[in-house]
């Protein structure tokens, strides 16, 4: 038996989440939450090239908050199997020999459950090192989940145990701290976005948000393409700190995005009839939008060029206007997780795990609560821009 955090299947609590949680936050991990600290049976390890992981520190993402809070699209609903235990940004120790890494290794996992952890044919995106892609995510021995995270049968970062298969796991450096290895999975995100986003020498690029997403983007950005001016887009001041360290050119409020990229650009700014909208002729190369809500989407098709780039990395909300995407011939990209091979041909975990060596990360885990306060590692995690916080874990060997 082992505690674990566990998100169970309750419509009404969905449905009140949905209608209250904006105006009410502390409902979200209160009463409405879908979410209860229990003791439940360990998963199993009970087939060649799986093993049990003790989790050491296991973050707090945008897309758990997400499933907490209602905020997820019931479009993923297919895609999981409650109940299950979340978490998938974790740094943790190897309970059983895996293959050539011996019981006792620290590892980092990329938590997409692709056709190699599932024990079938590899399917297109297996087979092309888009790993991310996978097709079979619903099928083979183990339930259906998207990642470790949202699937019933693999466990979760948090919880004390889970288990995980060989193609996922990477063995963390001896000489890594614990609270770096857990910024690995993020990070691995963020190299997929920045090589997604295709940046040509010296291109202009919007980065809209500061939270974690965002800021390891401006990191990705910054040392692994030649882009030229990197403008981002933070509310607060520590995250308007970290963005210039992390490799920004500029940084600019919310609502001096038009007036900072125009002045950069030299574009034209155009003033909308009735609604007070805005948009610009000219613009930034390339946006990446690393919120997801409605306002930095229109924001960042708004401020991009004509034949522009715009690439989502954060989980999108709806009602975003299409229209500069029409009218500007705009290319739309999507990314999600990361992939075994990616356009520089390596892992991308490979590359964050030595980003995560040599970048400034020191103090952007910034909080650290055992399992049994999650309601308020839940509540900082969705306040952490205020407060000055980048990223908040589990200290799940303290619960």
């Amino acid at each position: 038996m082992m505690l674990a955090l566990e998100m169970y299947r309750s419509p009404a609590k969905y449905l009140a989440a949905k209608a209250v949680g904006g105006r009410i936050p502390g409902i979200l991990t209160g009463p409405a939450a879908p979410l209860r600290l229990v003791t439940i049976n360990e998963p199993k390890a009970e087939r060649e090239g799986w093993a049990r992981i003790r989790p050491i520190l296991s973050g707090i993402c945008g897309s758990d908050l997400g499933m907490v809070t209602g905020a997820t699209k019931l479009y993923f609903s297919a895609v999981v199997s409650l109940p299950f235990v979340p978490g998938h940004e974790i740094v943790g120790e190897l309970l059983d020999d895996c293959e050539d890494l011996p019981k006792g290794t620290r590892v980092v996992m990329d938590s997409v459950l692709t056709c190699a952890a599932r024990g079938v044919e590899p399917c297109e995106g297996c087979v092309s090192g888009n790993t991310n892609r996978c097709d079979r995510i619903t099928v083979g021995h183990v339930a259906p989940g998207l990642q470790t995270g949202f699937c019933r049968d693999t466990g979760g970062g948090w919880g004390n145990l889970m288990v995980a298969h060989r193609s996922q796991l990477y063995a963390v450096p001896d000489g890594m701290s614990d609270e770096r290895a857990v910024l690995v999975e993020p990070l691995a995100g963020a190299v997929h976005a920045a090589l997604r986003a295709k940046v040509e020498p010296g291109q202009s690029v919007l980065v809209s948000g500061a939270g974690a997403v965002g800021l390891f983007a401006t990191l990705a950005l910054r040392e692994l393409t030649q882009a030229g001016r990197i403008t981002v887009v933070a509310k607060h001041p520590k995250q308007r700190e970290l963005a210039r360290a992390f490799g920004a050119s500029d940084v600019v409020a919310p609502d001096e995005v038009f007036r900072g990229v125009r002045r950069a650009t030299g574009a034209f700014r155009l003033k909308q009839d009735f609604s007070g909208g805005e948009f610009l002729l000219g613009g930034v190369d390339v946006a990446v939008d690393a919120v997801g809500s409605k306002d930095s989407i229109d924001t960042v098709l708004r401020v991009t060029k004509a034949g522009g780039r715009v690439v989502l990395s954060g989980m999108p909300a709806s009602g975003a206007d299409l229209s500069p995407v029409w009218f500007r011939e705009l290319e739309v990209t999507g990314t999600y997780a990361s992939a075994r091979e990616e356009p520089n041909g390596r892992p991308a975990f490979e590359t964050a795990l030595e980003l995560a060596g040599r970048a400034p990360l020191d103090g952007i885990v910034g909080a650290r609560y055992p399992l049994y306060r999650w309601r308020e590692a839940l509540d900082h995690a969705h306040s952490a821009g205020r407060l000055g916080t980048v990223k908040v874990a589990f200290d799940v060997r303290a619960s």
